[in-house]
């Protein structure tokens, strides 16, 4: 059992708009087990001296796609499920180097992968699941396109499929209840139009009320909630109303539907970077040239989005939705944001309100008492500079995982 004592840290959590001084931290056994603004002894500890470094708790990021090795999502869900699982054993080590300790998979990563990174098979974040993301026929996970006439749930069970089709209220629910039974932590459902997708502008709406409601009630009678791939106004206002709790993206929201989602509580996880990725690289990495032509229908309202959400008081969480080779942008998403957020307010996105999103409070995204020994130091103060964070961690010299260091350069 070793342990850990980080002495003359700041802290930097997103809970304060100015680093707290002076900490002294101790891990022991996977967990933060005191946290003093007094010196700290233990026996047999391994002391780090933090003068001068800022500690943070390890980064969340709430919406990737670990599954995702390739833009053409199409493409990726005929790769056979071996070769699915290694692109993502080398995708998530990524991750885990940026400085993510937990990400939240909105389609795709099975309760096998997450096995796999909780027994140490594979190196990466700590996972929270929904299994496969629900659609419908032509919605946002039908990648059939026009002429392809193979059964719609061909790709259900693939590993590489994002997620899976389903139509009426006896599908939808028994869905819902499989995704749940195979380990689901909460369910996705695909109810707008979509980027990738080959047959469903941005503007469609998918699923009927009566669909949407029902996949609630599902995920309501197993004690969670149902996060909704939405873009349009129209299709967000229409997923709270029938109690979607979080909105992934909402580019194009307005400042009535934010006071309404700030009103039910609802969070939203924007996701901009992945469009200014896919802008700039997506055709070259295999992305259809229908999806490139919807790109600017939703990348050019994202920042504004950003400051309708913040002047509503919806809790924003952190997000980056990339695919392929594009994973490398991960971290980008922080400098995006502190455009036009305060840097205290993007750092929690991926801490403190993360952490509330998947159902982790207190235990990830936090620097206390009781939670997981996941932390990173900084060469410097993100709170003055966003872009600290960036780089595929070169500004982070360690990064630990429930107490044990992934990275560690400080000595060096």
């Amino acid at each position: 059992m070793s342990i850990t004592i980080f002495q003359n840290a700041s802290i930097v959590d997103g809970a304060s708009a100015v680093p707290r001084e002076g900490v002294n931290v101790l891990v022991e056994d996977g967990h933060i087990r005191e946290v003093s603004d007094a010196p700290l002894r233990a026996k047999d500890a391994r002391v780090v001296d933090l003068a001068g470094k800022v500690l943070m708790p390890g980064l969340i990021d709430c919406h990737v796609h670990v599954i995702a090795s390739e833009a053409n999502l199409g493409r990726n869900a005929l790769l056979p499920d071996s070769l699915v699982a290694a692109h993502a054993s080398v995708i998530m080590r990524g991750m885990l180097m940026r400085g993510f300790t937990t990400v939240r998979d909105v389609g795709g990563a099975d309760f096998g992968l997450q096995q796999a990174v909780e027994e140490g098979l594979f190196e990466g974040p700590r996972l929270v699941i929904c299994g496969k993301a629900l659609s419908q026929t032509g919605g946002h996970c039908d990648f059939r396109g026009r002429y392809d006439v193979r059964d719609r749930h061909a790709f259900d069970r693939k590993l590489g499929s994002l997620g899976r089709i389903c139509d009426g209220l006896s599908e939808v629910r028994l869905a819902a209840r499989e995704e749940i039974k195979a380990g689901a932590q909460f369910i996705k459902i695909m109810a707008n139009g979509g980027v990738a997708s080959p047959t469903d502008p941005i503007a469609f709406m998918g699923f009927s009320r009566e669909e949407v409601t029902a996949i609630v009630e599902e995920a309501q009678n197993a004690q969670t909630y149902v996060a909704a791939h939405l873009y349009t106004d129209e299709a967000i206002r229409r997923g709270v109303e029938c109690g979607v709790h979080s909105v992934e993206h909402a580019n194009l929201v307005t400042a009535e539907t934010a006071k309404l989602m700030a009103e039910k509580g609802a969070f939203a996880c924007p996701t901009l970077v992945t469009y200014e990725a896919l802008k700039s690289e997506g055709a070259n990495y295999g992305l259809p040239e229908s999806s490139v032509a919807k790109i600017d229908d939703v990348r050019l309202a994202g920042l504004r989005s950003l400051e309708i959400l913040h002047s509503a008081g919806v809790t924003m969480v952190y997000g980056s939705d990339l695919l392929g080779a594009m994973h490398r942008h991960q971290s980008e998403e922080f400098v995006i944001r502190g455009r036009v957020l305060p840097a205290m307010d993007v750092i929690r996105s991926a801490t403190l309100d993360a952490a509330r999103l998947c159902g982790m409070d207190g235990k990830i995204g936090c620097i206390a008492p009781g939670a997981y020994a996941d932390l990173i130091v900084v060469d410097g103060n993100p709170l003055d500079d966003l872009a600290l964070l960036t780089g595929q961690g070169r500004s982070m010299p360690a990064i630990m995982k429930e107490g044990r260091f992934v990275k560690n350069t400080l000595d060096a």
